[in-house]
């Protein structure tokens, strides 16, 4: 059964989308290392996905990837020592509900990352923010990564840029720039979250195959390309490379 999605009918990721995938789709720009970011491919079964995943990283790509856990379920203490032992394995996503980063019961599983070397990845919209700010004030030691530039509403960017300013205060949170697909001043929202989070927090990301659904690949990266173009090299190569390296530990055996 279809769920709502911001991009519309979905229908076209249903099919394998594997390594000599990604290639092509990338084709033309120099992709040295990469994350891969859990896909919640089976709710049931959290693990087995990076058992899968696990295959791939022995032939080079992706370098590290981001499991899936329930933080809120009574075998979360279970799956996160599970995930945590796969070498690549550098942090954990699960999309909260609004509500949930206060929740104790699921602050009580998020209090595990930290002890465990792993990050939390957040995907939810700019109006919880506020929440996440809380969350990432109350567990300093917890790198957070937010996902798809906190999902900004096109009619409502005042709000968002106000809940980014919010999290962009704790030094413990970086952000990944993608998941644009419905946003048509991509300009201002790019510089915007730069502006707020620093050359040294934010990073580029393709959020791809989802993100195909609204353009290529060489589209995305050659508008972050153009948008920057006026940025010393130093920031730019942190931008599209070495921030990356060093939030998702690439240079870790």
């Amino acid at each position: 059964m279809p769920i709502a999605f911001r991009y519309g009918d979905y229908r076209s990721l249903k099919r394998p989308y594997l390594v000599a995938d990604y290639r092509a789709d990338s084709a033309g720009w120099p992709v040295a290392r990469g994350v891969y970011v859990e896909a919640e491919w089976d709710p049931h079964d959290p693990l087995g996905e990076m058992n899968f995943i696990a295959g791939l990283v022995t032939s080079g790509f992706p370098t590290v990837a981001v499991a899936q856990a329930w933080l809120h379920h009574d075998d979360c203490a279970a799956v996160l020592e599970a995930q945590a032992r796969h070498p690549f394995v550098r942090g954990i996503r699960h999309k909260p509900k609004a509500g949930m980063m206060d929740d104790p019961k699921w602050r009580q599983g998020y209090a595990r990352l930290a002890p465990l070397g792993l990050h939390f990845e957040l995907q939810a919209p700019w109006s919880e923010l506020e929440e996440a700010a809380r969350l990432a004030g109350d567990f300093p030691q917890t790198p957070i990564v937010l996902n798809h530039t906190g999902l900004p509403n096109v009619e409502q960017l005042a709000g968002w840029r106000g809940a980014m300013a919010t999290l962009a205060a704790r030094p413990n949170v970086a952000v990944k720039i993608s998941g644009l697909g419905n946003v048509r001043n991509k300009r201002e929202v790019v510089l915007a979250t730069i502006e707020l989070f620093g050359t040294e927090r934010a990073m580029f990301a393709s959020n791809f195959p989802v993100d195909s659904l609204r353009h290529t690949f060489s589209q995305i990266f050659s508008e972050f390309d153009h948008i920057t173009r006026g940025f010393p090299e130093p920031q730019r190569r942190a931008l599209f490379h070495d921030n990356a390296v060093r939030i998702y530990r690439m240079e870790q055996g």
